[in-house]
């Protein structure tokens, strides 16, 4: 990234670049501030776009041939395109002679690092992974948007609101703007800020019901299950997020036991590491042979859906019922 941004800086970009990885807002930030700096009048007659799957590459390529008119540069963003996890051999091919007028961008969610596209980048561009964030750079980068409007909030209370808007910085961003304007004035973001305007996601609402199942709350897991049918979240979707926070219980319980650091199971399961605190005091609620079994009744749970045994509203709400219960915890009784 800091690459990147000596270019815009500098002025000598390189003829090609590819932006990737899990993590959208930025990449998305700094697909714009390329495009912005090679293309600042937002010049239509030299800047094409083109995006997902079929493009037709011998038409990106027409576009580089043309020398650009009355501009440094003819720009190209292709975007979502998959010639890097699938094959591209042409436009692999043309970039080994790219027109030093040609400037190529390329934004995608996965790519092969063994594919001639990557390769071909390589040679000639940059490649930039944009990885999902890390608590202390999130936490630091939230505080700096709050700070910029006069705001402050106490690390608490910012782990809140990291637990409930989860760590993608495109929803994280949404959601200050959210408390910057519900604060008004008001020159603190506190918990009930916090609590009163910003939405808890998908996962997130999975664990919570996952902590009130350890807790034997079967009311209040029975309820979140509810409301997340309520906002029309599949329940096959709900158990495959149920199982993934149990089998991420397990991986903590196991790597805790082995005397693993908090931070380093974080960095292991790509998660924060007050996500992990929570994750551990919920795992204490199980013995190991116990989230085995509950991970096991999940694919069985899967089955019994697919093969028409179970409808799949009830299936998950059974799993519910029976691992909110200490007997239920207990029985290895399966699907």
């Amino acid at each position: 990234m800091k690459s990147i941004q000596e270019d815009i800086k500098t002025g000598n970009f390189k003829s090609a670049y590819l932006l990737y990885g899990e993590e959208a807002y930025l990449k998305q930030q700094y697909k714009q501030n390329l495009i912005r700096a090679l293309n600042p009048e937002g010049d239509t007659m030299n800047y094409s776009q083109y995006e997902g799957k079929g493009i037709d590459v011998k038409a990106v390529i027409d576009f580089c041939e043309t020398m650009p008119f009355f501009a440094d540069y003819r720009v190209v963003l292709v975007e979502d395109s998959g010639f890097f996890k699938n094959k591209c051999d042409e436009l692999a091919d043309y970039m080994k002679n790219l027109p030093d007028y040609v400037r190529l961008i390329f934004c995608e969610s996965e790519v092969d690092k063994r594919s001639r596209m990557y390769k071909a980048v390589k040679n000639c561009g940059r490649v930039t992974e944009f990885v999902r964030q890390d608590e202390k750079t999130l936490m630091q980068w939230a505080a700096g948007l709050l700070g910029k409007e006069g705001k402050k909030i106490t690390r608490g209370d910012m782990e809140l609101l990291l637990d409930k808007a989860g760590t993608d910085m495109g929803n994280l961003r949404m959601e200050l703007e959210k408390l910057i304007t519900y604060t008004g004035d008001r020159n603190i973001v506190s918990r009930e800020d916090i609590e009163a305007v910003c939405t808890t996601q998908t996962a997130n609402r999975i664990f919570d019901m996952v902590r009130a199942v350890t807790e034997q709350k079967q009311e209040r897991a029975l309820k979140l299950y509810y409301d997340l049918l309520t906002l029309r979240e599949p329940p096959m979707r709900i158990l495959f997020l149920l199982a993934r926070q149990y089998r991420q219980l397990l991986l903590v319980k196991q790597m805790a036991g082995e005397g693993v650091s908090q931070n380093e199971i974080a960095a292991r399961l790509g998660i924060p590491a007050f996500a992990v605190r929570n994750a551990e005091a919920c795992a204490r609620a199980y013995k190991e042979k116990e989230l085995e079994a509950a991970i096991r009744d999940f694919v069985d749970a899967e089955e019994a859906v697919k093969t028409g045994r179970l409808g799949d509203v009830l299936s998950v709400e059974l799993l519910i019922v029976k691992y909110s219960s200490r007997k239920g915890k207990e029985e290895t009784a399966r699907f």
